[in-house]
């Protein structure tokens, strides 16, 4: 993807009509957009900031059904979302992996009270599922997971939910939409909706259009990065934009009722030697009645998360002391070592867009999507989870090609590789199996799937590409150089939280190597050393946001 072939591609257009213009670059956004491109309809994505930035790049990392939702009784999310990881894994195999769970037990009922209720998890996941669940004894239990909490146990569960590396996931998306004909923009906001309509019962007025308040027709947008601004017509105008959904609302209609209740989930990042087995851990059952993730990621343990109702939504949440010591307490109760402040790399947190219900807790929201069309015929699209992107992003395209009277054309994304996958493969690329046998630094790379041997191309080419950012990270300083020419990387932090998950993975390590980073993007992209200086201090104060330190006070 290079931005100028995105922005000549929308110049180009002019005053023609796009059949969709989707605000908002995150999961949900950039689902619709891969839907309506690839049922051959012309598609326009405009993102304000960064291609998940927000809530898309934020998550537990799961691909899952919802043990928690099964709980609660909520069947049909749950056997919607497990029909969708088992085609996410087919589409996305070289970013959607098994994950073996733990489920410990130390009361005498919750073996065959847990055990019973997975089978459920399993027979609801048919044969998209990942594996069947087994009871385990003590011993077994402590082999898959050494680091245990061994008093006590009695056994344990083992389920099989999905992987993946959320931000990765957005990228590979907006590739896959490119691939199929969608015009992708990050760093473009949209300032305003454009509503015009004939007057006289269709007669026109000095044959222009005229501002009013009638249906949409298009948007007004700025691009961040070189100040053009835009007027952009469109038959259908897609709100994706999560937890500022109500933002578009109100754009739309001032009077319009909210209907997002944002609630912040935090996450901490540890070292691998405090679950040192394949196994992740799914503690249950919380002080707060939430269940708890002690995940394997990225050579990294990921623990969380927590659900706090907050008043507004920002770009950049922050996580609160309270969260931090909740989950350092609640997890502290299931290892043997108990993991403090100083044993944090990194602590992030992201906002979910969760429905509004007449319920107080956000625990007990609606994690399921809603579709809401307006009088001005603006369709928003907001609630569920990664998961579930795509059936989301299915039901929205088939309710705009109802309303705004596109088409009928069926959807196809069921079986649509996804960029990186080997089914997606270009001429003269190479399998996933036959890139394992190359080594470790290819093995480092396989979130990439079929991009990889690209990569290593680029590192072959000079000498330092294949250096590393940092000795704690696995990054190559080649990924950067691919970020900036092949992803629409535009930033130090897109780079090092992004494109890379070296923000999430070490934020100090990150900040260390942020020179080192915005030298290679200012080559690339043609910046002077006074950019350089910028993007060093904004990402250095941006990322110490997510050192345990700076959330003391």
């Amino acid at each position: 993807m290079k931005r100028q072939y995105m922005l000549d591609a929308l110049t180009a257009k002019g005053d023609q009509q796009w059949d969709f213009c989707i605000i908002g670059g995150g999961a949900t956004g950039l689902g619709v957009a891969v839907d309506a491109a690839s049922r051959g309809f012309s598609t326009l994505l405009l993102e304000q900031y960064d291609f998940a930035k927000g809530t898309s790049s934020r998550s537990t990392k799961l691909v899952h059904g919802g043990v928690r939702y099964l709980q609660q009784g909520n069947i049909k999310l749950v056997t919607e979302a497990l029909h969708e990881r088992g085609i996410l894994r087919r589409n996305a195999p070289h970013l959607v992996k098994d994950q073996s769970f733990i489920v410990p037990n130390y009361k005498w009922w919750e073996g065959p009270y847990y055990g019973l209720g997975l089978k459920v998890y399993d027979w609801m996941a048919g044969e998209l599922g990942l594996g069947k669940s087994r009871w385990l004894s003590r011993e077994e239990t402590l082999e898959e997971a050494p680091t245990l909490e061994a008093e006590g146990l009695r056994g344990g569960v083992l389920y099989h939910d999905g992987q993946f590396d959320d931000a990765r996931l957005a990228i590979n998306l907006a590739q896959t939409a490119a691939s199929e004909g969608a015009i992708l923009l990050n760093y473009c906001q949209v300032d305003g909706l454009v509503k015009k309509e004939r007057f006289g019962g269709g007669a026109v007025r000095g044959g222009d259009w005229v501002e009013s308040a009638g249906a949409i027709s298009g948007v007004r947008m700025t691009d961040l990065q070189t100040g053009n601004t835009y007027e952009i017509a469109a038959r259908v105008v897609i709100n994706a934009t999560g937890v500022f959904t109500d933002s578009i609302l109100q754009m739309d209609d001032p009077g319009s009722e909210t209907v997002i209740a944002p609630s912040q989930g935090v996450h901490l990042i540890l070292d691998k030697d405090f679950l040192p087995g394949r196994a992740a851990i799914l503690v249950p059952h919380t002080d707060d009645g939430r269940v708890l993730f002690a995940v394997p990621w990225h050579d990294r343990i990921i623990v969380g998360t927590t659900d706090t109702p907050v008043s507004h939504a920002t770009i950049e949440p922050r996580a609160l002391p309270e969260e931090i010591e909740f989950i350092l307490q609640q997890i502290g109760r299931y290892l043997r070592k108990v993991p403090t402040r100083e044993d944090i790399r990194s602590v992030f947190a992201g906002l979910r867009p969760l429905v509004k219900s007449s319920s107080k807790k956000t625990a007990e929201l609606a994690r399921d999507h809603l579709i809401l069309v307006a009088d001005s015929g603006l369709i928003t699209i907001t609630g569920g989870k990664w998961t579930t992107y795509r059936r989301m992003a299915e039901d929205t395209v088939d309710t705009a090609i109802q309303r705004a009277g596109l088409p009928e054309r069926a959807c196809v994304t069921a079986s649509l590789p996804i960029h990186g996958s080997p089914g997606r493969a270009p001429a003269g690329t190479v399998s996933d199996d036959s890139r394992d046998s190359r080594g470790g630094e290819t093995e480092a790379l396989h979130d990439y799937g079929t991009d990889a041997n690209a990569i290593l191309g680029l590192a072959g080419t000079n000498p330092d590409w294949s250096g590393r950012l940092h000795p704690r990270l696995p990054y190559i300083q080649a990924e950067i150089i691919w970020a900036a020419r092949e992803e629409l990387c535009m930033t130090v932090e897109d780079a090092l939280s992004r494109r890379t998950r070296a923000l999430l993975l070490d934020a100090r390590a990150a900040i260390e190597c942020a020179p080192l980073v915005a030298g290679l993007l200012a080559t690339e992209l043609g910046h002077d050393l006074a950019w350089q200086l910028a993007q060093i201090a904004a990402f250095s104060e941006l990322a110490e946001g997510y050192l345990p330190e700076k959330t003391l006070n």
